[in-house]
């Protein structure tokens, strides 16, 4: 375990040609409106399982029925697109048009799934590490799965490569120098669940916990919950011990690469941030912590006996409050009010 106080907090960019989250939460709420699986998730008071005086719990698991926060990132991009073209969009609205990413998990799906909707194509690069039953669910909602590479930065390289050469519109939830504008879009779609979390808490919480990896959940919300409930809670980034790029980065006041040995928490385990995350979270996060997959996965088992089964990645932050250490040296007590995110169903 490491913690990480940030020194950027409230200061200048971090990154200088790359933006800060957006905080449009009304744009987004406008476009889902007119989608028939968009729904509010809830949020989950859950007792026992850390010595504080409240944990909500925000529950993705069903997330437009795609079981992740994800729903609202890439789909939310291609939504945009086909209403950008169409005061109505419909299911061709899209047609002839090619969505391309890499992808070991949910991002990957929301591409899928934005792109069936609207009749666009989806071609999406996987590793040779990536679960075949993960390829199935890719071409369950008729995407096209290309495997090539060893690891994901490989897949990424081939997906970028073939945007390229076919005129394809490569759709990354990561962002990096030059590519801006549609990760700043996917980013904006994670703030209808923060926009959810913040009706929904019955107080201010004290503590809010994000976790990350390339940070464009933890980015966004933490954005929005500042325009909100101001300085007001301490928020706190957790992240894989294997994958430290977002605190790396903050000690380091630029992007770096923070390599490691495989974690456990895979959809967390991202060895380099978003540049527009960093920005947004160098200015919003208090402090950055990293965790062991084993101080993660030793906490999942009373996770599902409490009601909220997930995945190692998912309940990353819940995991984090849970831990008596943690908890101590963030200062974390019995009164505090402890916001977290499950972000994705258990496998």
């Amino acid at each position: 375990m490491k913690i990480v106080s940030n020194p950027h907090r409230g200061g200048q960019k971090l990154i200088e040609a790359a933006p800060y989250p957006s905080t449009n939460a009304g744009r987004v709420a406008d476009l889902l409106k007119k989608c028939p699986a968009a729904a509010e998730t809830p949020l989950l008071s859950i007792d026992g399982l850390a010595d504080v005086g409240a944990l909500w719990v925000k529950d993705e698991r069903g997330r437009m029925n795609l079981g992740s926060f994800k729903a609202l990132g890439a789909a939310y991009v291609i939504a945009r697109h086909a209403a950008d073209r169409s005061e109505s969009p419909n299911e061709t609205t899209l047609t002839g048009r090619t969505y391309v990413t890499a992808s070991a998990g949910n991002h990957g799906i929301s591409v899928a799934a934005g792109a069936r909707i609207f009749g666009a194509n989806a071609v999406v690069y996987i590793a040779d590490t990536v679960p075949e039953s993960f390829a199935d669910r890719l071409r369950a909602q008729n995407a096209q799965v290309v495997r090539q590479g060893a690891d994901y930065a490989a897949s990424m390289e081939a997906a970028s490569k073939a945007a390229e050469d076919n005129d394809w519109i490569l759709l990354s939830d990561s962002s990096w120098e030059g590519y801006y504008d549609l990760p700043h879009t996917l980013m904006e779609g994670y703030l209808q669940m923060a926009a959810e979390a913040c009706n929904q808490c019955p107080q201010v919480p004290s503590h809010i916990m994000l976790q990350a990896g390339v940070g464009g959940l933890a980015g966004a919300v933490a954005a929005y919950v500042r325009t909100v409930w101001g300085d007001a809670p301490q928020i706190i980034v957790v992240e894989p011990d294997a994958a430290p790029a977002l605190q790396a980065s903050i000690e380091a006041g630029a992007c770096v690469f923070a390599d490691g040995p495989d974690s456990v928490m895979g959809r967390l385990d991202c060895k380099e941030p978003s540049l527009i995350a960093l920005n947004g979270l160098a200015r919003d996060a208090d402090s950055f912590l990293t965790l062991s997959d084993e101080q993660v996965t030793e906490h999942l088992p009373a996770m599902a006996s409490a009601g909220i089964a997930t995945t190692a990645s998912g309940g990353a932050g819940v995991a984090a409050v849970m831990n008596p250490d943690v908890r101590k040296s963030l200062g974390i007590d019995p009164n505090a009010r402890v916001l977290c995110f499950l972000s994705e169903t258990a496998e």
